[in-house]
């Protein structure tokens, strides 16, 4: 670990062999330590980087797996998209990605709502009520802290997702 964080090495190598081998081309074009790199996003993903996530999506391992689709969309900050699957996943991991969608996109009550739905999570390290409030209060600045929290939180739910969902 650096600076106490994993990197995206440790992340694959917590991931089942197929997700990490199907994620790779992702990390490779967008390292976890540059994605999300803003509380809330200003804009999307560039289309270079769109077409390595459709690639990614195609792949056996990720392709039926919706909670997985939705968080590779939440790192390249496509949160319509991520949205548009999240909502479909009708359990407490689909509302943690929604709640997530939300924080980023700057919709704090409906973020709230969200992580109401999500209860107490297996995968959830940090409280998403704590979280929101704290995103709200900063996010025009996007303090390297949070930012990196966030980074935390996904990659922790996205390999509990990998494993579990």
């Amino acid at each position: 670990m650096v600076s106490g964080h994993p990197t995206d090495l440790e992340y694959t190598m917590n991931l089942p062999q197929s997700i990490a081998d199907a994620v790779q081309p992702l990390f490779d074009a967008l390292p976890l330590e540059q994605a999300m790199a803003t509380l809330a996003p200003r804009r999307g993903a560039l289309p270079a980087l769109q077409a390595v996530v459709t690639s990614v999506l195609r792949e056996k391992a990720i392709a039926s797996r919706p909670a997985l689709q939705s968080a590779i969309w939440l790192y390249v900050d496509e949160l319509d998209r991520s949205h548009t699957i999240s909502q479909g996943i009708l359990d407490a991991t689909g509302s943690y990605w929604h709640g997530i969608m939300h924080r980023r996109e700057g919709d704090f009550s409906n973020a709230h709502y969200w992580f109401r739905k999500v209860g107490d999570h297996p995968a959830m390290s940090i409280d998403g009520h704590t979280f929101v409030d704290e995103a709200g209060a900063a996010h025009p600045e996007d303090p390297a802290a949070l930012v990196q929290r966030q980074r935390d939180e996904w990659a922790n739910l996205f390999v509990w997702c990998a494993k579990n969902h």
